[in-house]
């Protein structure tokens, strides 16, 4: 390199006083911005069928994952259509804890804690079914799983039950002492 250089130094002037004409420098601008243009397009059109792989893949990926994936209500009710006796025994208990329970409000409005407990109560009970549904959408065909489901639903319906014996007494053991009073 250090001759290349040398030689350069030297003649300067000499290889200054030569340039090519206008239509070579053309041509190589052409040659470049030719080549430029290819590689351009080419990453462009590798780009452009990436995303399209990529979000068709996406596509098909999700909608595979929706196809597997149900929801918690989807779920239940393909649970139901599978077991049509299920169906009729949910809305059975289902009615019936709604008119214990609808017969107890005005029980309960004098007796706040006694509510808040039922909730609580209620609360743990509706628990235990969502599990069963679970294992119910495991084993469709498992009948113990299904009674077990009938079991919580009496066992809301005996608390209702037990809680509105036990308010009427009330009810009717403080009408009494306020008879007995006058």
């Amino acid at each position: 390199m250090d001759r290349l250089e040398d030689y350069i130094r030297n003649n300067r002037e000499d290889l200054d006083r030569y340039s090519p004409p206008d239509n070579v420098w053309k041509a190589i601008r052409k040659s470049l911005h030719h080549k430029r243009r290819d590689v351009i397009m080419w990453f462009s059109a590798a780009a452009m069928i990436i995303v399209i792989l990529t979000t068709a893949a996406m596509f098909y990926v999700f909608n595979r994952r929706e196809d597997y994936t149900l929801s918690g209500k989807e779920a239940d009710i393909l649970l139901m259509k599978s077991n049509p006796e299920l169906i009729e025994s949910e809305i059975y208990y289902n009615n019936l804890i709604h008119d214990l329970y609808s017969e107890a409000t005005p029980l309960l409005t004098g007796n706040p804690d006694v509510e808040k407990e039922l909730l609580i109560d209620m609360a743990q009970i509706d628990s235990i079914c969502t599990d069963i549904k679970k294992d119910l959408k495991d084993n469709v065909a498992n009948q113990e799983v299904v009674e077990a489901l009938i079991n919580n639903y009496r066992i809301k319906i005996q608390i209702l039950e037990d809680l509105l014996n036990t308010l009427k007494q009330d009810e009717t053991g403080n009408d009494n002492k306020l008879n007995h009073a006058l």
